[in-house]
């Protein structure tokens, strides 16, 4: 059966205090939108619709961003849930597969759980996801009989037993689009907010003869973000989540609690990462690296057997191959740096190539932006580039090719030369001495 995706993401997410749509709030260096969409893809679905409201453009952008083949649709009033899925229905026109529908405030529905439900489609007509809640404090409540679900009841229209229940909607359901798309059209706005409620599609399903039931799930996976304190517990979680999985595939995390990653992390086994580590978003770490404390990745690949940090920054752009070192507040962005070469104090590398085995000095510098363009280095194996030395692009230095200390290199090194570029040394006999003495003189009469 083919599958259909609709992500609600029209709230405006009042309790957020911000300008930004609600799911736009980053969780991992991505929108919530972008945990939804990717949860969407376990499924591997045929058609995946988001369903926007306020901020529309800015979350249209950010959908298509991630994914170009999405289709957005606008709910221009929010007049509840039932509302919003019925939006997707002209996107969808036609389709007679099944339609999951999913939260972009509820970022972290798991793989395992949407098989189940899809699974479970299979004997049902329609499947709630559901979830036995420690505080069922305003959750909507599943009222079943056996397996069978009767009807979910909203927190303000329960009555006393059935805010008693424990077992609660997440909100994530699936049907048939047929189906789906008709319960939806007979549902009313008879209840205390005066809204059409997609949960009202099960007594209506239910109504018709078909039959309904309920997957459940950890409560951890239907964590919902409506506040940014809710926003710091769901990243506490995800974070917790992932450093886990980590661990436990064979990378060595010295303080877990103190490393930050990313959503699309990617790390080998045998990888060793020290304390406060933060990876941006599309970092991959091959096995046998050693990532040093107080470093910072983001949109970089670093290879097996390299060291990186501490205190380095690796940039979009930045591409390390296996053995390389890169050392304490070093920088690099937009460059690629060959099998065995270091770069290991107080250097700047962009816009560069870097070949094999070659040694970059403290405080190297490639001068790469003119104000208003960039332009490239390009450094040949076995080179040593002295330390202080300015390379001024577009600039090479050859295979073996060597600049002295202090250099400012405008023009091209051919391989096995030495370029020095700095001024002569004049040395004035007595002059530090005299001139020493004469200012601690005046600081001594400034003192007085």
């Amino acid at each position: 059966m083919s599958i259909a995706v609709v992500i609600l993401a029209a709230g405006k997410g009042t309790r957020m205090q911000s300008d930004l749509p609600k799911v736009l709030h980053e969780i991992a260096s991505a929108p919530m939108l972008v945990h939804a969409m990717r949860s969407a893809a376990y499924l591997n679905p045929d058609h995946v619709i988001v369903v926007a409201g306020h901020g529309a453009e800015q979350v249209e952008r950010a959908a298509k961003d991630y994914d170009p083949d999405v289709k957005v649709v606008l709910q221009t009033e929010q007049l509840g849930t039932g509302h919003a899925v019925a939006q997707a229905k002209s996107a969808l026109d036609g389709f007679q597969g099944d339609v999951v529908v999913l939260y972009g405030d509820t970022p972290f529905i798991g793989e395992d759980t949407l098989l189940r439900m899809k699974e479970e489609r299979a004997k049902s007509d329609l499947v709630i996801l559901g979830f036995d809640a420690k505080d069922p404090g305003r959750y909507g409540r599943l009222v079943t009989s056996g397996d069978a679900l009767e009807k979910i009841v909203e927190f303000k229209d329960a009555s006393p037993e059935e805010r008693a229940i424990t077992l609660c909607n997440s909100g994530v359901m699936a049907a048939a689009a047929p189906n789906l798309f008709r319960w939806i059209e007979s549902i009313e706005n008879k209840n205390a907010s005066e809204e059409y409620y997609l949960t009202d599609c099960v007594e209506i399903a239910r109504n018709e003869g078909k039959s309904a039931s309920v997957v459940r799930c950890d409560e951890e996976e239907t964590l919902g973000v409506n506040s940014r304190v809710q926003l710091s517990e769901a990243e506490y979680y995800f974070q917790t989540k992932a450093r886990t999985e980590l661990m436990e595939t064979g990378v060595t995390l010295h303080a877990p609690e103190t490393v930050v990653l990313a959503f699309d992390t990617i790390i080998g086994r045998d990888v060793v990462i020290e304390p406060n580590v933060v990876f941006g978003p599309d970092v991959t770490v091959e096995t046998g690296a050693r990532l040093r404390a107080f470093s910072h990745l983001e949109g970089c690949h670093v290879s097996r057997g390299s060291v990186v940090g501490p205190y380095a920054r690796l940039r979009p752009g930045a591409e390390l191959a296996e053995n390389t070192r890169v050392g304490n507040f070093v920088e690099i962005k937009n460059a690629q740096i060959g099998e065995g070469s270091k770069i290991n104090h107080l250097s700047y590398i962009g816009d560069a190539e870097i070949g094999k085995a070659s040694n970059i000095g403290a405080g190297t510098i490639t001068c790469n932006y003119d104000g208003v363009f960039k332009h490239k280095t390009r450094i040949g194996d076995d080179v040593f580039v002295g330390s202080n030395t300015m390379l001024v692009a577009p600039v090479a230095l050859g295979d073996r090719a060597m600049t002295g200390s202090g250099s400012v290199i405008t023009e091209d090194v051919p391989t096995g030369d030495l370029a020095l570029g700095r001024s002569k040394q004049v040395n004035k006999k007595g002059l530090g001495a005299k001139l020493m003495d004469l200012l601690r003189a005046k600081k001594a009469k400034q003192s007085k």
